[in-house]
């Protein structure tokens, strides 16, 4: 096999592949280029799915007329000049290969004009050659237009999905610059039709009303800088994230940006989901938009032509910065679920948004309705001194409280006391244990087996005293004192079930898995010590208003709202 060096235009149609998947990279990387420019106004047209017509106009420092053909050029760039350079980029671009690379795979057009020239130029190229040059008349900033996308690779055509799909991917990609950069104005016209029109005020509450809506902006927390005194060791994390009882069932709705660079990175998601952990159900993901400044020589943006993906020095750090700040705002705005009225659908359940009064600088999230501020109810962290009243259906307490009425599931309240009960042992051979005067005999699966042999000694420090008594057959002579009036063996093999369907974080899942097994049960009837005891010890926990898996403990009827129901107010 003979081996020859690729032609020009052929290793530009293959380098374009790293940089162009679909028209969504077109439109990222001409609104970074935007963006880098100092634009403050920013319009985006598309057709056709943005195969037949890309157009990005911006109101930046323009290109001067000497060099607008220069930036075709393959690595011609104004951010890199050195190695060392790389350590400290500030900038979006700085590789030099999105208009070579674009104009490779299209039909491309630039009009240009800086603040000081008399007039624009106009450039046309094709096949990322240029065709004509000339003065052209414009104002301050630069147009591309691009055209016939990928006309030259019909493979790369080939595998495009429809137009539907290919426009979400640009207003995916134009809606996370948006937060990333509130203070530009940006505006995405699809086929003729405004479909963004961002307000460009620098207000990121303003920019998440237009993309999510007025229903989950009122409800997004701002993030309390984590750091009291300016340490640039430590990230700098910033930004809001959606209560805990507002979210999506994918991650789409999560946005990470360091140092204004919209990223996707799977350490960050974790540490977002780990924030909520115990606040949010199974199958649930949170909301968030989330800023995290950091040295530039702490993170590595040369890890993917799309720039997309980054790396950090120090991974840890920044996991444990972002999940603290997440975490801490997350406790010091949650409420109680409050039951409201309305007009169309009679009682509702209202969750809560921020904490009244939370109001920053930044973004005023007081000038949003919120009826969690309902007057009735000033929502502290921490619950009022309530008063048993008796139980419902021998599922919930139903107690008085200063401001109104509460319903308390029984089994997720005494849940949430057990698995921060477990969480707070110092050591886990400090868990109370129950002997068994006869041993219970087990037949486990092979799965459950398997369990038992990987994981005996955590499950022999949490409490479980197992012998294996033949093939598959196991004694179990101890358990946990907090089991010890549930069906035992059911428990356990539901337990280890449990375990082996979460195996990464093992310890975690079993004190949950203990929590939720041990809880008192819904349809058993409780005399009123027992309940004035849950509800004294559901006063001490730290997160008294969800069960470890999120779901909530307790919902109000407040005294406004019984009022009005009765017709007195």
């Amino acid at each position: 096999m003979t081996t020859l060096i690729l032609a020009p235009d052929v290793a530009a149609k293959i380098a374009a592949g790293e940089v162009i998947e679909r028209p969504a990279s077109v439109v990222k990387e001409l609104v970074e280029n935007a963006i880098d420019a100092l634009a403050t106004q920013i319009k985006i047209e598309v057709t056709g799915g943005g195969v037949s017509l890309i157009r990005v106009t911006d109101n930046g420092l323009g290109i001067v007329e000497s060099e607008v053909e220069i930036v075709f050029e393959r690595h011609a760039t104004s951010k890199v000049v050195t190695i060392e350079d790389l350590e400290s980029i500030k900038t979006l671009g700085f590789r030099g290969e999105a208009l070579p690379s674009i104009a490779a795979v299209a039909d491309t057009t630039m009009i240009s004009r800086t603040k000081e020239a008399y007039h624009g130029t106009c450039i046309i190229l094709r096949n990322g050659v240029v065709i004509e040059k000339k003065q052209a008349g414009s104002p301050q900033g630069t147009s591309i237009t691009v055209q016939n996308l990928f006309k030259n690779v019909p493979a790369r055509l080939k595998f495009l999905k429809t137009s539907n799909t290919e426009n979400n991917h640009i207003i995916n990609v134009v809606s996370q610059y948006s937060l990333a950069f509130p203070a530009i104005r940006f505006v995405l016209v699809i086929d003729g039709k405004t479909i963004l029109s961002m307000p460009g005020n620098g207000r990121l509450q303003d920019a998440l009303v237009e993309l999510y809506g007025m229903d989950v902006a009122k409800h997004m927390i701002e993030i309390e800088d984590n750091v009291e005194e300016f340490d640039e060791s430590i990230p700098r994390v910033s930004g809001c994230i959606a209560a805990s009882t507002v979210t999506r069932s994918n991650r789409n709705y999560q946005s990470f940006f360091i140092n204004g660079r919209w990223v996707k990175n799977n350490m960050l998601s974790y540490a977002l989901e780990e924030a909520y952990h115990g606040l949010l159900m199974v199958g649930r993901h949170p909301i968030a938009a989330i800023y995290i400044s950091l040295p530039p020589g702490e993170i590595d943006v040369n890890v993917h032509p799309a720039k997309t993906e980054v790396r950090f020095r120090q991974e840890g750090k920044v996991f444990k910065a972002l999940q603290k700040a997440v975490r801490a705002s997350l406790i010091g705005s949650m409420a109680v679920p409050m039951v409201k009225s309305s007009p169309e659908s009679g009682i509702v359940i209202e969750k809560p948004a921020a904490m009244a009064g939370q109001k920053t600088e930044k973004y005023d999230i007081d000038s949003f309705p919120d009826s969690s501020k309902d007057q009735s109810h000033p929502l502290e962290m921490g619950l009022p001194v309530l008063h048993v009243i008796g139980q419902i259906s021998n599922m919930y307490v139903v107690a008085e409280g200063p401001y109104g009425i509460y319903l308390i599931d029984q089994h997720a309240a005494h849940e949430r006391i057990l698995y921060e009960q477990l969480k707070s042992k110092p050591d886990p051979k400090s868990v109370d244990v129950q002997g068994l005067l006869e041993p219970l005999y087990m037949e486990l699966t092979p799965r459950q087996e398997r369990i038992i042999q990987l994981y005996i000694g955590l499950l022999t420090e949490y409490g479980f005293t197992i012998e294996p008594f033949g093939d598959s057959t196991y004694l179990l002579r101890a358990v946990p004192a907090l089991l010890r009036e549930q069906n035992i063996i059911e428990s356990l093999t539901a337990i280890l079930d449990t375990v082996d369907d979460h195996p990464s974080d093992l310890q975690e899942t079993l004190i949950e898995s203990m929590a939720c097994h041990g809880a008192i049960k819904a349809g058993k009837t409780l005399t009123i010590e027992e309940m004035k005891n849950l509800i004294g010890q559901l006063e001490k926990a730290a997160l008294p208003y969800t069960c470890p898996h999120g779901r909530p403990t307790m919902i109000h009827f407040s005294l406004t709202q019984l009022q009005k129901e009765f017709g007195r107010k």
